[in-house]
């Protein structure tokens, strides 16, 4: 029998689903390498321990870089809004990321002959952010750039030595703030569960410290800085509401 012109027992066609919505809030938690980087300044005044050129010898001798790499574990929390294709967010996170960036010098000698050392390091122990997110979804996948304010923490110190028994330090602690900028890339599996991955750069100002050397006879200001640059690669789980 048929029925405008069509066979009774034909199947109907399901309708396709609707496109994935990213509009809502989520939570979630991530992990994945990190790295450090800091450059290093170093800076002696004239004065009655080191004369002559070896201020400027010792502080030429104090400046340098050093890269580092470490890991990330942490979380974040965020709402999206979708209109169309185009997905707006924002988006705040913690990751525990301890780095640490050294540099030494035990190579050169005073005018005298008399050999010194001096080193600066930076060691910093988290990475936070809070960042709008811009991008497009295509369904259930959702590639995006995103940048804003970042936050970390620095302990500074420069120290000096010599054989004739001069000896140095200056250090400092500093609360970060600074910018951050990156890319990611999230799936949805379901309508809660999604994974994703990210890329962040972050760079901070240098943080100084001043102190002073010391040595049979008399003293010489002291003082250096280092800057901190954090990368990181993660991977990441969130549960959408």
């Amino acid at each position: 029998m048929y029925m405008n012109n069509m066979p009774m027992n034909m199947a109907s066609k399901a309708p396709a689903p609707p496109p994935y919505q990213w509009t809502g809030c989520y939570v979630g938690l991530n992990a994945g390498a990190g790295a450090g980087a800091s450059n290093f300044s170093s800076f002696v005044g004239a004065g009655s321990y080191l004369t002559g050129t070896d201020p400027a010898t010792v502080a030429g001798s104090g400046g340098g870089s050093h890269n580092n790499t470490t890991y990330a574990v942490g979380g974040q929390v965020g709402c999206n809004y979708q209109m169309g294709t185009v997905v707006f967010g924002l988006e705040g996170d913690y990751d525990y990321l301890p780095s640490t960036s050294q540099f030494n010098n035990n190579t050169t000698t005073l005018a005298s002959g008399t050999p010194f050392a001096i080193g600066q390091s930076l060691t910093s122990n988290y990475l936070a952010t809070v960042r709008p997110r811009l991008g497009i979804a295509a369904d259930r996948n959702f590639a995006y750039i995103t940048g804003g304010v970042a936050f970390s923490d620095a302990s500074y110190s420069e120290t000096y030595s010599d054989a004739a028994g001069g000896i140095g330090s200056a250090t400092a602690s500093k609360f970060l703030t600074g910018w951050t900028a990156g890319v990611g890339w999230e799936h949805a599996f379901n309508d809660h569960a999604t994974f994703r991955f990210e890329y962040l750069y972050a760079g901070f100002s240098a943080t100084s410290a001043v102190g002073v050397i010391t040595g049979p006879g008399g003293s010489n200001p002291l003082s250096g800085s280092g800057d901190l640059v954090i990368q990181v690669l993660r991977a990441g789980l969130n549960y959408k509401f």
